[in-house]
């Protein structure tokens, strides 16, 4: 495959996403995301592998600034804490690694950013659970379909796609367009 046309299979994708219906979910993310850190609540935010550099992104971009001076928010990477990931995983299991984490910063009205490019990482799944009971809104970001966590959200953006690449390709430009409005609106507090 040359540059040219993995770059056209790239920018597929990011229209297909843009033409999946997605802004009524992803008004619901970034008013959600606003309302919680104009409250000083938790945004956590998790996933394993790309979705862990993605989730640390998104921490960087909202802790320190993406693209306009204001005050740090209060995000959470989870898969950030070595200690904790390797402590919970070493004594107990990984699957929960994420969901212990929820269950101890989590406050109702907070939000969980939840990336699985499959839908069916069972720790973001357990993450989402633990939210949920936290009374914090969930926002999942997938592939096609959603997987598990599709049940779980109360907003779904999904990237109609299947392959893991081109997931993660279309979550990047969610995720920039959550940070943009999110900063917007905070910036006008």
């Amino acid at each position: 495959m040359s540059l040219r046309d993995y770059l056209a299979a790239s920018a597929a994708t990011v229209q297909a996403t843009a033409d999946a219906g997605l802004e009524k979910a992803m008004a619901d993310a970034v008013d959600w995301t606003a309302a919680a850190l104009s409250a000083r609540l938790p945004v956590l935010v998790c996933g394993n592998g790309g979705s862990a550099a993605d989730a640390q992104h998104i921490a960087g971009e909202l802790v320190g600034r993406f693209l306009k001076e204001r005050r740090g928010l209060n995000v959470i990477a989870l898969a950030a804490n070595a200690a904790v990931l390797t402590a919970w995983a070493n004594d107990y299991d990984y699957a929960s690694v994420f969901a212990r984490q929820v269950e101890a910063h989590g406050r109702p009205g907070g939000v969980l950013l939840a990336l699985s490019t499959s839908g069916n990482s069972a720790n973001v799944v357990q993450a989402a659970e633990a939210a949920r009971r936290e009374q914090m809104k969930v926002v999942a970001f997938t592939g096609d379909g959603g997987g598990k966590l599709a049940p779980l959200a109360h907003a779904l953006l999904a990237v109609p796609s299947r392959s893991t690449p081109r997931i993660q390709e279309g979550h990047l430009a969610l995720y920039h367009y959550l940070c943009e409005r999110v900063e917007d609106a905070i910036s006008s507090d």
